[in-house]
């Protein structure tokens, strides 16, 4: 990807609290909300998540280091599947991210 393909995806990051977790997530372009049910967007939304802070091994298995352990897309994936109440969270804040930019733009063309 190219260096201003990635500026771009990372304007689109917000962060957002759930619980005692911190999950990076990227808006959604207009073509991929297109794409987007909101009413079954839980598995569709875990590639949107691109970092997290606070998540232990402990906090994903019951057991383990409980010291943060790095960001991995695939074991997110993997504890979101079986964390609903937490991906319940994040796929209501990135259909909000997009709704505040799209209210955004609206309000740009107003001015």
């Amino acid at each position: 990807m190219s260096a201003l393909a990635e500026k771009l995806r990372k304007a689109r990051e917000v962060r957002v609290e759930v619980g005692d977790f911190t999950f990076t997530v990227r808006r959604p372009t207009d073509l991929e909300m297109i794409e987007l049910n909101k009413a079954t967007a839980g598995r569709a939304i875990l590639p949107f998540v691109v970092d997290w802070g606070g998540v232990t091994e402990l906090a994903m298995l019951g057991t383990g280091a409980p010291h943060p352990v790095d960001f991995d897309a695939a074991a997110c994936a993997e504890w979101l599947e079986d964390r609903i109440d937490l991906l319940s969270e994040i796929v209501n804040a990135v259909f909000k991210a997009y709704e505040d930019h799209q209210n955004k733009l609206a309000d740009a063309v107003k001015k």
